[in-house]
């Protein structure tokens, strides 16, 4: 069985939909190479099929849309067991199909029900409709593996309210759909029950003159009907927006996590995002504040470019590889960072990070 499934959807007036489905429901649907490289020359052919009205974009099982990338075959290649190319290939292929996706000229919409993380994220983020539910648990948690929030990180979490995407990428918090909807990470909540009548829905509608338009009436009606469920999901995010603004409103990083800890509360979303940041790495932290600042102007596309220098740089270093045996592979919980703690970190070691390992960037003519 292959790990995407692709299945067209006829609408009545003759025009198609296209469902494209990951297929790797034991793993949570983590994205794997063998999946982007399946579901890039789709897109391709379908932007160029006039046929094609919408992409629908989703999950098998209910249990997530994605959960990340296949860190797995990444920890394999850096610790000498896989192809030493690996981490390059695999993070160019990745960027390239979510800057396809951010920049697709028709809809493509998103089921971003379950856990949604990392990869995932990079997915959804860039669609065009971003369906969340009363399941949706969405997070990017890198700090937790020596990494920073990449697939276009940089890109949304500079577009949320305030300095919230700077707190959520230091700790990796959580977030539910009303949190995604807040933060402009979900744009329709609808509940689980009605996924199947999307495509009815789609399929019957004409699909003459504006895509998008047809399918905002469509995800609009379905919205109202799940009006009283979105109703009832708080967003913590929401509730803590001033704490977080004056938590962030710090000089240095190191401030930061200085105020964070500081606080005394019995808030469990709070209490998580200090347990976080204590145990996560703290070279991490150095890099997701840093390539924030960096990229703070930059367009989506230089966005991407300079995910891709520090990502393969991770792969050249420890950080990361042991951040992923600590949690993922030993799951021993207890990483051996190379800094104890963020006052430790050496400046020209996370400076070395962001430098670039090649004359020109693989994804230069993206």
């Amino acid at each position: 069985m292959s790990c995407v499934l692709f299945t067209e959807h006829l609408t009545q007036d003759g025009k198609k939909i296209i469902e494209i489905c990951l297929n790797a429901e034991k793993s949570l649907n983590a994205l794997t190479l063998d999946m982007i490289d399946l579901i890039q020359p789709k897109l391709d052919a379908c932007k160029a099929d006039d046929s094609v009205v919408a992409i629908l974009l989703d999950g098998m099982g209910e249990k997530a849309f994605c959960a990340g990338g296949d860190v797995v075959s990444l920890y394999k290649s850096m610790s000498g067991g896989g192809e030493p190319d690996f981490p390059e290939e695999f993070f160019t292929r990745e960027y390239l199909l979510d800057y396809t996706i951010h920049t697709y000229p028709k809809p493509i919409i998103c089921w971003g029900s379950g856990i949604v993380m990392g990869g995932g994220m990079g997915l959804m983020s860039g669609c065009s409709h971003r369906i969340v539910t009363e399941t949706t648990h969405m997070a990017m948690p890198e700090v937790t593996i020596g990494l920073y929030p990449d697939v276009g990180g940089t890109w949304f979490l500079h577009r949320t309210p305030g300095r919230t995407g700077l707190f959520l990428g230091l700790t990796g918090n959580r977030m539910n759909a009303a949190d995604a909807l807040f933060l402009n990470l979900g744009d329709r909540f609808l509940k689980t029950s009605q996924r199947g009548d999307i495509l009815d829905r789609l399929s019957q509608e004409s699909w003459d003159g504006d895509l998008n338009a047809v399918v905002n009436r469509v995800l609009r009606d379905l919205e109202d009907d799940a009006w009283d469920t979105r109703q009832a999901i708080e967003s913590p995010v929401r509730t803590h927006f001033d704490l977080i603004q004056d938590i962030t409103d710090q000089d240095t990083v190191e401030e930061i996590i200085e105020t964070l800890l500081a606080v005394e509360t019995e808030d469990k979303w709070m209490q998580r995002a200090q347990k976080a940041i204590s145990h996560g790495s703290p070279l991490a932290i150095h890099m997701i504040y840093k390539q924030l600042q960096n990229t703070l102007h930059m367009s989506l596309k230089e966005v991407f470019e300079s995910e891709l220098v520090l990502s393969v740089q991770c792969c050249r270093h420890r950080e990361f590889p042991e951040g992923v045996r600590a949690l993922l592979v030993d799951k021993d919980g207890k990483p051996n960072w190379t800094f104890s703690s963020v006052n430790d970190v050496d400046p020209a070691f996370l400076d070395e990070l962001f430098v670039s390992p090649w004359e020109r960037n693989p994804l230069a003519n993206m």
